[in-house]
């Protein structure tokens, strides 16, 4: 039975860096499509407007990269793994419209599929936020991360504008399968405005 889980989850695993693989290779031949598209263009403004475009796909390139499944083995920072995340996001999804994201995070270090974990639930926050909380005056969303009696504490909390029944009843159970993966727990706590997200895990399992 453990040899058939072990190669379910090998198959798994092949099958989603393959996919990645695949998305990633589309996403740099878009880069260099708009790359020589604005190398060839006459006209100074569209060759701007191409230029911007050409920056904000090479930061979803980077989010995407970010998010690949990593091999198992060594452990990683997950402080310094969601800085970079964060900055990618920042940049690809979040100035554009008016919203500032806010990393404090202390050096936690964790198996580099449980950062990989922890990243997944991070982004999808933070995209939950940006799609549902924020009008276009835009807002703040902050992230902290501290360790906690052997437990990483990761709060994810936005400013959002919108009122509360604007927001989504559900839309979160990727983020809820990823938290029991990590053995541990997601609470979210909406208010009139804003909301506030707790996940908590064990560093090591």
């Amino acid at each position: 039975m453990n040899a058939l889980m072990n190669q379910v989850q090998s198959d798994t695993r092949l099958l989603m860096r393959e996919l990645t693989h695949r998305v990633s290779n589309e996403l740099a031949s878009a880069v260099c499509m708009v790359s020589l598209a604005a190398s060839r263009c006459q006209d100074g403004q569209a060759q701007s407007v191409l230029e911007s475009v050409l920056q904000h796909l090479e930061y979803y390139a980077r989010v995407h990269k970010a998010l690949q499944m990593p091999e198992l083995g060594a452990p990683h920072d997950l402080a310094e793994y969601l800085s970079e995340l964060c900055e990618s996001v920042s940049r690809s999804k979040l100035e554009n419209r008016q919203i500032r994201l806010v990393l404090g995070a202390q050096a936690t270090t964790v198996a580099s599929e449980r950062c990989w974990m922890a990243g997944m639930i991070v982004n999808e926050l933070i995209t939950n936020a940006m799609r549902h909380a924020f009008t276009e005056q835009g807002g703040t969303i902050r992230i902290g991360l501290v360790q906690c009696k052997g437990n990483a504490l990761c709060i994810v909390s936005d400013n959002g504008r919108k009122p509360r029944e604007e927001r989504p009843p559900g839309g979160l159970k990727i983020v809820t399968a990823l938290a029991e993966r990590l053995g541990g727990t997601f609470l979210q706590r909406l208010g009139s405005y804003g909301s506030t997200a707790i996940i908590s895990f064990p560093l090591a399992v």
